[in-house]
This record gives C-alpha cells, sequence and structure tokens, in this order.
C-alpha cells in the first residue's frame, strides 16, 4: 500500500484508497466479523479479500495506532476501507478483525505489511 503507507494522516490514507475506488466502509463487529456499510451483510473476516493494509500513527501521538485495509466485500462487490485500532488501547473487536485478516493474508500469500 504504497502511497496510503506513506501518507501522514489517516485521513490523507484513506484519501488515496478512495482516489483508488474504495469508497465504502466497513466495521468491525464482535467475534472476528466484518459488516459491509454498503450492503450490510456480516462476514467472517477471514473470508473477506484484503487487497492493501497499512498501519499509521498519530502525528501528535505516536500511541494512536491504527490499522487501515482496502477490502472488498464478498458479498456485494463493494470496495471499502477498515479502520482499525491495535496495541494495548484497541477494542476486542478491533483485535479479533485484525487477527484473522492477518490470518488470511498469511494464508494468502499476500505480505503483512502491518509488522
Amino acid at each position: 500500500m504504497n502511497a496510503a503507507q506513506d501518507a501522514q494522516t489517516i485521513a490523507d490514507a484513506i484519501r488515496v484508497l478512495e482516489s483508488e475506488g474504495y469508497t465504502s466502509q466497513f466495521r468491525a463487529l464482535e467475534g472476528g466479523i466484518l459488516e459491509c456499510l454498503h450492503c450490510h451483510e456480516s462476514t467472517p473476516a477471514a473470508a473477506v479479500a484484503v487487497e492493501k493494509m497499512a498501519r499509521l500513527e498519530g502525528p501528535t501521538d505516536p500511541a494512536d495506532m491504527v490499522a487501515l485495509a482496502a477490502l472488498t466485500c464478498p458479498r456485494c462487490g463493494a470496495r471499502g476501507t477498515l479502520l482499525l485500532g491495535y496495541g494495548p488501547d484497541s477494542s476486542l473487536e478491533d483485535a479479533e478483525a485484525l487477527q484473522a485478516l492477518g490470518d488470511a493474508r498469511q494464508g494468502a500469500g499476500v505480505p503483512d505489511t502491518t509488522a
């Protein structure tokens, strides 16, 4: 995720992905489930195609750790973004989704750029 990974802010990274067609959004639910906010279907995170992933830290506070994923919904085909907190302050939902997405990327042979 070259351009998005190099972005200075989360908003910049999202703008880059939106310009590439990732205009919808996803959200993490309990149990490693993602909801597509376009079709409102829920899918296990491990079953969602991850095209790109970037790790970002807040410019003024490095403790503001987030992962930004570019995804495609397996139900409706919408391309969108998912913003997840990681680290000690992340929510359970975000941690479960990030773990499942990381497992899916490794199983598909896709490099994990969040490490």
